[in-house]
């Protein structure tokens, strides 16, 4: 059988990608920038196992899919970049936007996947990692960095990384406590539910220290010499043993178990189709089993007082925060009502709903936050009737609960806004999962379930 042609897109989509997740994110910490902005902008300390599956998340959608989704999620990531600037503690300023660091971040994604492959022992020769450069470098020219910013050649990529470690990377309080408390502390991840809290306390000893030893041994020199890190003959024994098996293991795969989809498992090849837009039929139902309040088919003001009003029986909220509710609500009717009432009615149908909502959207990052975003603000704050930022799930149920709400359906929504599963909601989750069953083009995240599967 002829050997294989090389694929940097189907290797950065192999499972044991996972095993150089963790360095990943240490060696993008370690750009003070990356650092800085992760120090006062991320919620990666609460919530560490969304941060690695946003940053895999968008290498896939950067590297396998087509070119409107590359444009949809390169213009996501400048809108989020834009407001990650400030001034860190030591007084110097930092700007997620600054080309070097944009660089440097892309590279990381790049340089593990190279050094996934030469610690499993199946390492790129040096034709092949020309190939596989090649092949990133076309994938990130839609970011339009600076000329010179790249490496030209895949041979030029060790000084790079030498010289960048020399002379930018820092050992960050936020590379630091990735390397060090944060496993210790890090909640119990939604997949392995089934160990409760008290068995995910014995299991995250474990598994702090298995990341922790594996990622020193598998830091470049450079880094280790950087950080004052040593790698111990526990950590190179364990880096051994776990990259050689798992390149052996993969290697005996099917392509369906290797890879975690079809499509990236074959990446420009036949089997690729665009992921469908769902977002119709879902705003659709939101429509008729949210908005539609009276059941005529349409959405007038009074829908809208009818929803604050339900809010605000359910929580039995004082004058004050009543007029809180209302006052949001008040303002999310105003926002549909100029963007979607044509004929100036009052009345907004099902179908102008659903085309105005996507058409905005798609344009405007922030046009869920002109009507939609400060109403579940006011929402979230009523509901918290202990003030601690959290929802929990009596809470939660107090406003989305009901005779018409299965319990069934009002758990299963809970865990979709849950997303670190530790049995609670943040601000933060709660806004996160709406904003995905508003702009999710697929039905493959979280939030796009908020209503129950369809």
């Amino acid at each position: 059988m002829a050997e294989r042609a090389v694929s940097f897109k189907r290797d950065l989509s192999e499972w044991r990608i996972a095993l150089v997740a963790w360095r990943l994110l240490v060696l993008q910490a370690a750009d003070p920038v990356v650092g800085a902005g992760m120090a006062e902008h991320s919620t990666y300390r609460a919530h560490p196992w969304r941060r690695v599956e946003h940053t895999l998340g968008s290498g896939r959608r950067l590297f396998y899919q087509d070119a409107e989704t590359l444009r949809r999620e390169i213009a996501r990531l400048d809108r989020a970049h834009k407001r990650i600037r400030g001034t860190g503690p030591d007084g110097r300023p930092y700007d997620a936007r600054d080309a070097g660091t944009r660089a440097w971040v892309l590279l990381t994604l790049f340089e593990c996947v190279v050094a996934m492959r030469r610690l499993g022992g199946d390492g790129y020769d040096a034709a092949q990692l020309e190939q596989a450069y090649d092949e990133f470098k076309q994938a990130v020219a839609a970011f339009d960095l600076p000329e010179g910013e790249l490496p030209p050649t895949a041979k030029d990529l060790p000084p790079y990384f030498a010289r960048y470690a020399r002379e930018k990377l820092e050992f960050t309080e936020a590379a630091r406590y990735l390397m060090g408390d944060l496993l210790r502390e890090a909640p119990r991840p939604r997949r392995l539910w089934f160990l409760g809290d008290a068995g995910w306390r014995v299991v995250r000893g474990v598994v702090a220290r298995v990341i922790t030893e594996l990622t020193a041994a598998d830091l470049p020199p450079v880094v280790r010499e950087r950080f004052g890190l040593a790698a111990t003959r526990r950590g190179a024994l364990l880096s051994l043993v776990l990259h050689r098996g798992a390149g052996a293991l993969v290697a005996r795969l099917p392509d369906r178990a290797r890879y975690r989809s079809a499509e990236q498992a074959d990446p420009g090849g036949r089997r690729y189709r665009p992921q469908r837009d769902t977002r119709g039929p879902r705003l659709d139902r939101f429509f008729r089993e949210v908005l539609d309040q009276t059941g005529d088919g349409f959405v007038t003001v009074h829908d809208l007082r009818a929803m604050a009003h339900n809010v605000c029986w359910q929580l039995e909220l004082d004058e004050a925060g009543e007029a809180r509710v209302h006052e949001a609500f008040e303002g999310w009717w105003e926002q549909l009502r100029a963007a979607m009432d044509a004929n100036g009615d009052g009345k907004v149908s099902r179908e102008e709903f659903v085309a105005a909502t996507v058409a905005g959207c798609d344009r405007d990052g922030a046009y869920l936050e002109q009507g939609l975003l400060p109403a579940l603000r006011a929402v979230f704050t009523a509901a918290d009737t202990d003030g601690s930022g959290f929802l929990e799930f009596d809470e939660y149920r107090a406003v989305f609960g009901g005779p018409r709400v299965h319990p069934v359906e009002l758990s299963h929504g809970f865990r979709q806004l849950d997303t670190d599963g530790d049995g609670r909601i943040t601000r933060e989750e709660f806004l996160h999962g709406f904003t995905e069953f508003f702009t999710a083009r697929a039905d493959s995240t979280s939030g796009t379930q908020l209503l129950g599967r369809a």
